[in-house]
């Protein structure tokens, strides 16, 4: 360390900080003051919190998947092009709003009311609709609705896929995904992971290679998962010879956390309508 030339009145509290402390030299003191020095320079910087960086790390990797160029769901919209942006229902293809945005954002809260379906829609079902986007070609061909809906399923899909293990938000939101395809009432893809699971319907486990038929909700509980009373067995066997077993909330949503199980292909896939 370079000498340093102090005043006597310097010295001497330096001296007194040396004993109270017990360093071992004036040096010593200096450094442990100019370290005091540099960290409170930063005692006001924000903190990042684990969770938020978590979750923000698990958003960003669900984006880079994104399906669609100008077709976005508003929750993971972050820089429009040009600027402005067009809100669609993805239930009945009606034109929410439009929004002018001057710089990069999020939004935290975002709820509206379909004027024409009624439907309550928040941020994870409202599509934002960029000025790339042939509206009015896609509307002619009538090819718009098909694609609002493509672009949910596959939000929801990506959410649920890059989430981190440990949110226990993640949890409400499969919930909360599975109410808006009941009340859109929307047949689920052969080919995609479930978001819930409806009595009547036999499901095929990809992991397991196993069959699944949903016989029955235990309770009647719509604000939350409800246990249901299952079948399960060999994907040839017969569904009839296996024990019905009960399957709880907490296993129905690791099974679709861990996007394992698709519509068996004998199965109809007729979603029902929210009561």
């Amino acid at each position: 360390m370079a000498t340093i030339r102090v005043r006597d009145w310097t010295k001497s509290q330096i001296e007194k900080i040396r004993d109270a402390e017990s360093h071992s030299s004036h040096d010593s003191v200096i450094k442990s003051l100019l370290k005091d020095r540099k960290l409170a320079q930063h005692v006001d910087d924000p903190v990042p919190r684990p969770d938020d960086s978590a979750a923000e790390a698990a958003a960003e990797k669900a984006a880079t998947d994104k399906r669609f160029e100008d077709l976005t769901v508003l929750a993971e919209l972050r820089r429009p092009d040009n600027g402005v942006v067009f809100l669609w229902c993805p239930n009945c293809g009606n034109e929410l709003a439009h929004l002018t945005v001057d710089a990069a954002f999020t939004l935290s809260v975002f709820e509206t009311e379909c004027q024409r379906c009624l439907t309550h829609l928040d941020s994870h079902a409202v599509v934002a609709i960029e000025i790339g986007y042939p509206i009015e070609q896609k509307l002619t061909d009538d090819l718009l609705q098909s694609d609002l809906k493509r672009c949910v399923l596959d939000y929801w899909d990506r959410t649920i896929k890059h989430a981190d293990d440990t949110d226990e938000d993640l949890d409400h939101l499969v919930w909360q995904f599975d109410q808006y395809r009941r009340d859109f009432s929307w047949e689920w893809p052969a080919d995609r992971p479930v978001v819930g699971l409806d009595p009547g319907t036999t499901y095929h486990d990809t992991r397991t290679g196993e069959h699944m038929r949903v016989i029955e909700p235990v309770t009647d509980n719509r604000n939350v998962f409800d246990a249901r009373q299952v079948l399960r067995y060999p994907r040839d066997a017969d569904p009839e010879a296996a024990d019905p077993e009960i399957l709880d909330p907490a296993d129905i949503v690791h099974l679709i956390r861990g996007r394992r199980l698709v519509p068996a292909e004998s199965d109809s896939r007729e979603v029902p309508t929210a009561e």
